[in-house]
């Protein structure tokens, strides 16, 4: 066999090896919301990590420390959030350093995080009901650096559980007008592992556009309000129903293009409004498809199964009201 067959065999056999491991993957995922595990072992392991760094006055030997005592004694999941949020064991330290009243602050609530299970579990039954071929991913609770609440592993969902240790005392003076907006209580748990539980359901074909990126997120805000009874972008949602035309206005603009920045993920460089609004048009898009559909399960079914956007926009009849 000559090498140019060989390589092509080779990529060929890689191929379907990927397919199978892909599918396989998917028909081994759990399916009953009963069985699923909400994991908070690394909680417990970065607050040990904190109070023995506490003792330390060099960044070298804390970074070691929370490298050792959290980062390497952690569950699959926090290895996958490590990789996707984290980065390292020196941005976490350097992190706690540039806010220290609010990483002292949330050592109470992330120690709550089991009394929401009940909740989240009710959440999961209710994706059953409305979607019976959901699955169900074990959820791991982790500490972060406060850029994330929550994202999907490979084969978990992940929550960033900084992000919901908001009360009424939270220390807010280190944090930017981003975090302060987002921020949440332990209450708001279910919904973040609602939506990112959506996430992980999607079976998506769409076009690289604003308006691909905004249904993709927004449709999770719509099942988790389904599933869980509420949503995580609630700031986003208070000020798009009052600014609903002319935020539509102003997305078409942009929605055919690739240009997400001043729609989504822009926390870092909104000014004059709350950011992440592409995700409040999302939602809205797939509102109106979930309420004009005579079928909901069957709708259900559609919205996390997009195979054509454009047929899929027209038949919401989303108009900006």
């Amino acid at each position: 066999m000559s090498n140019l067959k060989l390589v092509i065999t080779v990529i060929i056999l890689i191929g379907i090896c990927s397919i199978w491991a892909k599918a396989q993957g998917t028909q081994d995922m759990n399916r009953d919301p009963e069985t699923v595990r909400f994991i908070t072992s690394d909680i417990d392991n970065f607050w040990r990590a904190y109070d023995l760094a506490a003792k330390e006055t060099e960044r070298e030997r804390k970074v070691a420390i929370f490298q050792t005592e959290y980062l390497d004694k952690g569950s699959v999941g926090l290895k996958d959030f490590l990789r996707l949020r984290i980065k390292s064991a020196e941005a976490l330290v350097k992190t706690i350093e540039s806010w220290p009243k609010f990483y002292a602050s949330i050592r109470t609530p992330t120690q709550k995080v089991e009394r929401m299970v009940g909740k989240m579990r009710a959440s999961f039954r209710e994706f059953k009901k409305v979607y019976p071929e959901a699955v169900f991913p074990d959820v791991y609770f982790l500490i972060g650096v406060g850029n994330s609440g929550g994202t999907t592993g490979a084969t978990t969902l992940l929550v960033g559980t900084e992000m919901y240790g908001r009360t009424p005392k939270t220390p807010l003076d280190e944090l930017s007008t981003w975090l302060k907006n987002v921020l949440g209580g332990t209450d708001k748990l279910p919904a973040i592992v609602a939506h990112e539980s959506c996430h992980f359901n999607q079976s998506l074909r769409l076009p690289r556009t604003l308006l691909a990126k905004a249904v993709q997120e927004g449709s999770c805000d719509l099942i988790s309000e389904l599933i869980a009874g509420g949503i995580i972008n609630t700031v986003q949602k208070t000020y798009g129903d009052s600014h609903e035309a002319d935020l539509w206005r102003e997305f078409q603009t942009d929605m055919n293009t690739d240009r997400i920045d001043k729609w989504m993920y822009n926390g870092a460089t909104v000014k004059d409004k709350p950011a992440d609004l592409g995700y409040y048009i999302g939602y809205r898009i797939t509102s109106e498809y979930y309420r004009r559909a005579k079928g909901k399960k069957l709708a259900v079914r559609e919205i996390l199964n997009i195979q054509d956007l454009d047929k899929f926009f027209a038949k919401s009849r989303y108009n900006g009201s």
